[in-house]
């Protein structure tokens, strides 16, 4: 399989470590719910099909991505840089903006 990493170009699989599902969406920091936290980060689906990943490029750039591929076939769709594609809700920085 290869990966187009959007600093260093086309690059073998091998380069880079994948972290896991790209479509989850993160509880608020204030949810003490022990279920959402324990489905949050124990529970994982395993999808069969088009689905959006973290993937990191560790034996290049070091940088983040959302790599869009098949599961099943290993088609890779598109790539993005991760910081381009995930919005943190409620991130601290966007607070203490607000706290002005």
């Amino acid at each position: 399989m290869r990966i187009t990493c959007p600093c260093c170009g086309e690059r073998d699989y091998g380069e880079f470590s994948i972290y896991g599902d790209a479509s989850r969406q993160r509880p608020h920091i204030d949810d003490t719910d022990f279920e959402t936290w324990y489905d949050y980060v124990y529970i994982r689906p395993n999808p069969k099909g088009r689905h959006q990943e973290f993937w990191q490029h560790i034996q290049g750039c070091r940088q983040w991505l959302v790599v869009d591929r098949d599961t099943v076939t290993h088609e890779v769709y598109g790539v993005a840089l991760a910081r381009d594609v995930v919005t943190l809700p409620d991130a601290p920085a966007a607070k203490a903006e607000e706290a002005k």
